[in-house]
């Protein structure tokens, strides 16, 4: 007698969001299962890898990370570039570190014209990221969001605090935005009500948990993203049902185990693989759990994922 598998039966499904425009455009989400779960249901469009550019040049990175960028991480379009021609990078994320008022306090107008110049400059996807001041970030991306018309830029975090203004511009000019909370499934579900509510069309909307790397509270992560898509898939909540993107690279490489010495402490073994592998495990983990996007650092993390990515969706 033929064994019969117990299939789960999903009522819902995760919307599809395209990001960027032209021949490069990427459209994420479209699942009708668990992550990964191709024996009970699609998976039309497999996680997408984006690759962090720095507005400015790094000061606090490990020299593992520095190390495949050496020469360029004084200029942002030449940064990009590598991104794409040498590691194959299906996506940009430009990190607006500059534009702290603890930091550097960069002005919107120069970022603006820097988010113009890079996004003229590259033909895949670009994803602009602030610094979560609600303030600074409103200022910026409204600058950003009217110069870089029908750019389709990603734009994030919004926040509840700052939503209807950085929403309202995101909207006029055409780009995605995407909502960001403390990791929790009611606050992101209310952020989606809030920006569906503020005229936000679905097919412009991406989820961010805000999620950390391995050692620092990623079970935690995983559970809440889990419940995410349980609640979208099996439960037919319509404000859960967008795909998600992780913003995993600086959790990972601002911890204290991936820039300590071997010389420190020779217990955790070879500093660059240690980076590496923090950074690819992570990534991994947040996979399962549901991710659409992850923004990533090393080319050789990177490199481990695809690899994990090819293995997991092989017929």
């Amino acid at each position: 007698m033929a064994l019969d598998i117990p299939k789960t039966r999903y009522t819902g499904s995760i919307k599809q969001v395209k990001l960027g425009g032209g021949d490069k455009a990427v459209t994420i989400g479209g699942e009708t299962a668990y992550p990964f779960y191709l024996f009970e249901g699609q998976m039309p469009n497999l996680p997408k890898i984006a690759m962090e550019v720095y507005d400015s040049p790094p000061q606090d990175w490990a020299e593992a990370a520095l190390e495949p960028f050496a020469g360029v991480t004084g200029d942002p379009v030449a940064w990009a570039k590598k991104c794409i021609d040498d590691y194959g990078a299906e996506m940009i994320c430009l990190q607006l570190a500059s534009t702290d008022p603890n930091g550097a306090d960069r002005g919107a107008d120069e970022a603006a014209a820097l988010v113009k110049k890079l996004a003229d400059a590259i033909s895949v996807p670009l994803i602009v990221w602030g610094t979560a001041n609600h303030e600074k970030d409103t200022e910026v991306f409204r600058t950003v969001a009217e110069v870089c018309q029908g750019k389709r830029l990603v734009i994030g975090p919004v926040e509840e605090g700052d939503h209807k203004k950085i929403g309202a511009a995101a909207l006029g000019y055409k780009h995605t935005v995407s909502a960001s909370t403390p990791i929790d499934i009611n606050l992101a579900k209310q952020l989606n009500i809030l920006l569906g509510n503020l005229g936000i069309p679905d097919d412009m909307l991406v989820m961010d948990p805000t999620v950390s790397g391995i050692g620092y509270g990623i079970e935690y992560c995983y559970s809440v993203m889990e419940r995410m898509r349980m609640a979208a898939l099996t439960q037919q909540d319509e404000r859960l049902q967008f795909p998600i993107i992780c913003n995993i690279a600086k959790e990972v490489w601002k911890t204290k185990e991936v820039k300590i010495p071997e010389s420190e402490d020779p217990k955790m073994g070879d500093i660059k693989k240690r980076g590496i592998l923090t950074e690819a495990m992570s990534a991994a983990v947040l996979l399962l759990a549901g991710a659409d996007v992850l923004v990533m650092r090393h080319p050789e993390a990177i490199r481990l994922v695809r690899e994990i990515l090819a293995e997991m969706t092989a017929a």
